[in-house]
C-alpha cells in the first residue's frame, strides 16, 4: 500500500506543472461562456445609455423647438379641457379666433381660447353674447356665458367696445364665470413674447386621445347680420 502511494507520487512530480494545472475542456467552455456575458452586458449597457442619451436630446429638441408637453389644472377651460388632461402644444404664432392657446403668466402657463386678433374691436353683451368687429361669434364649446367672471372687481374690469393692441391677442376661458382671462386688466391680452403655442392634441385620459377641436372663422363660427349693440 505505501508503495503504490508512493509511485502515484513518484507520477505526479514526473507530470509538468504546466499540465497539472491545466483547465479542463468544461472548465474553459463556463469561463468562455462567462467572458460572453460580460461582453453581452457591456454591449447592451452601452447601447441603453446611448438610445437614453439620443432621447433625451431629441426631447429637449422637440420641445424647445417643436411641441411643448402640458398638464391641465383648473376649470377655466371646462368643457373642452378637464383637470387633469395632458395636453400637446405646436409652437407656431399665428392664430385665427376660436383655436386654443397656452401662454406664460406670472410663472404659470394658461390656457385659453383666442377671440380677437390684433385690431380687432371685441366686445361682450350683458348675457355674455361676444361680438368681434360687430358680429356675434357662435361658441358652442362654452359653459356659463357671463359678461365677466365672478369675483373680479370693478376696477379690473375692462371697458367693452375694446380694441385689441398691436401684436396682441384677446383670450377667453371657456367656462366664463369662472375663467381670469383679458376680460380682466389684471391678464390683459397675450402679447407674443408669450406664447407658447396652440393647443391641439390630447394625449392623457387615453380614453379622449386625439386632437382637440377648435372651431374657427374660417369653419364657419362668425354668424352675419347680429349686430353689436
Amino acid at each position: 500500500m505505501i508503495s503504490k502511494e508512493k509511485n502515484v507520487q513518484k507520477i505526479r512530480e514526473e507530470i509538468p506543472k504546466e499540465q497539472l494545472n491545466r483547465p479542463s475542456l468544461e472548465e474553459l467552455r463556463t469561463e468562455l461562456k462567462r467572458e460572453y456575458r460580460k461582453h453581452d452586458y457591456r454591449r447592451t449597457l452601452r447601447n441603453t445609455l446611448i438610445v437614453i442619451v439620443v432621447v433625451a436630446a431629441l426631447s429637449v429638441l422637440i420641445s424647445s423647438f417643436f411641441i411643448t408637453v402640458l398638464k391641465v389644472t383648473g376649470d377655466s377651460m371646462t368643457p373642452t379641457l378637464e383637470t387633469g388632461q395632458i395636453v400637446i402644444a405646436n409652437n407656431y404664432a399665428t392664430f385665427e379666433t376660436g383655436e386654443l392657446i397656452a401662454f406664460y403668466y406670472n410663472n404659470k402657463v394658461l390656457v385659453k381660447r383666442v377671440i380677437g386678433s390684433p385690431g380687432d374691436w371685441v366686445n361682450i353683451d350683458d348675457t355674455g353674447k361676444v361680438f368681434v368687429n360687430g358680429v356675434e361669434i357662435q361658441e358652442p364649446y362654452i359653459s356659463d356665458p357671463s359678461q365677466y367672471a365672478e369675483g373680479v372687481s370693478e376696477g379690473d374690469k375692462i371697458t367693452f367696445p375694446y380694441q385689441v393692441p398691436d401684436k396682441r391677442y384677446f383670450v377667453l376661458g371657456d367656462h366664463r364665470s369662472v375663467s381670469i382671462d383679458s376680460r380682466s386688466s389684471t391678464v390683459g391680452c397675450v402679447s407674443a413674447e408669450q406664447l407658447i403655442g396652440g393647443v391641439v392634441f390630447r394625449i392623457y385620459p387615453f380614453s379622449s386621445f386625439g386632437t382637440i377641436d377648435s372651431v374657427t372663422a374660417n369653419e364657419g363660427n362668425v354668424v352675419t347680420g347680429n349686430e353689436a349693440e
